[in-house]
């Protein structure tokens, strides 16, 4: 129980980590992008695109057309439309290509990424830096340098902290869209599922 603890703990410190490197204007812009978009796409690899999944279920509570990029559902996208990409190294191919084509149908992109400089985060309209430890860096040279230091990756494995961090600023954003967008939780629940 006590390595859980301390991977609570972990996790926990990363996300405040995080915090302190969000931007008023990035999350401006965001929410700019968000709110005059006709239709949002999602898309993430993994457990990133779970992450998506639960983000295109808020926005879909709020009363935005959102759809998650390759469900069967999903319609073409368009100028004026959204692709919001999830991935944590910014270089994942299949969402790197969805924010390609995006862009050149004139859509905006928007990223949530630890590398802002990367091929995702260039093509971003808005982007948001969410740290975390990210599969660029499970294999890298500061591994040894890591385990004598006591940082160890066990608390945290792959992607946990990059995709619990980024679970969180989008649940956050749905807290500062429905205070922008004068939404109370009951207008959630009139649109949250009731076949089940």
């Amino acid at each position: 129980m006590e390595v859980m603890k301390e991977s609570i703990d972990a996790i926990i410190g990363n996300i405040r980590e995080a915090e302190e490197l969000l931007t008023e204007e990035d999350i401006n812009n965001f929410l700019d992008v968000l709110r005059k978009s006709k239709s949002i796409f999602v898309t993430g690899a993994g457990r990133s695109g779970l992450v998506s999944k639960a983000f295109a279920m808020r926005l879909m509570h709020l009363g935005f057309s959102a759809y998650v990029v390759g469900e069967t559902i999903s319609p073409a996208i368009t100028s004026g439309d959204c692709i919001l990409a999830i991935s944590g190294s910014g270089e994942t191919s299949n969402i790197v290509s969805a924010a390609k084509i995006s862009k050149e149908l004139g859509a905006y992109v928007l990223a949530v990424t630890s590398y802002p400089e990367s091929t995702l985060g260039k093509l971003a309209d808005g982007k948001v830096l969410v740290k975390g430890r990210t599969k660029l860096e499970v294999d890298d040279e500061d591994y040894l340098k890591r385990q004598i230091s006591g940082n160890y990756t066990l608390l945290t494995p792959l992607g946990t902290a990059f995709e619990l961090t980024s679970l969180v600023f989008l649940d956050a954003l749905v807290s500062e869209l429905m205070s922008a967008m004068d939404v109370t939780e009951d207008d959630l629940k009139a649109r949250h599922t009731n076949l089940e």
